[in-house]
């Protein structure tokens, strides 16, 4: 079963890999908006996650793409997306990667 569990949230990092802030040519999760994600026994996925912003006029988009990406996961039953500021979200949070793509390296 664990073993399971961590394809599945193997999954969900690959599918979090394509969902993007409109305005910012870097992934949510390269970005480090994802805070946690969580399966359980029950194949419910919870994610936990921040905007770069606040006040981004893009979240309701972007958390409505990101739980559309994760129940469209096969052995996904649902998903909830809890949207926190704390603790507010700095630049470096970021992968290496999204660092480079956006200068800061």
């Amino acid at each position: 079963m664990e073993n399971e569990l961590m394809a599945l949230e193997e999954k969900i990092v690959t599918m979090l890999k394509t969902v993007y802030d409109p305005e910012i040519p870097v992934n949510i999760y390269d970005l480090g908006l994802i805070y946690g994600v969580e399966c359980d026994d029950e194949q419910r996925v919870t994610i936990t996650m921040t905007l770069t912003a606040p006040g981004c006029p893009l979240a309701d988009y972007i958390v409505e793409d990101v739980r559309m990406k994760i129940e469209s996961i096969e052995g996904v039953k649902s998903a909830i997306v809890n949207l926190v500021f704390e603790p507010e979200w700095d630049k470096d949070m970021m992968s290496e990667e999204a660092k480079l793509e956006l200068g800061f390296l």
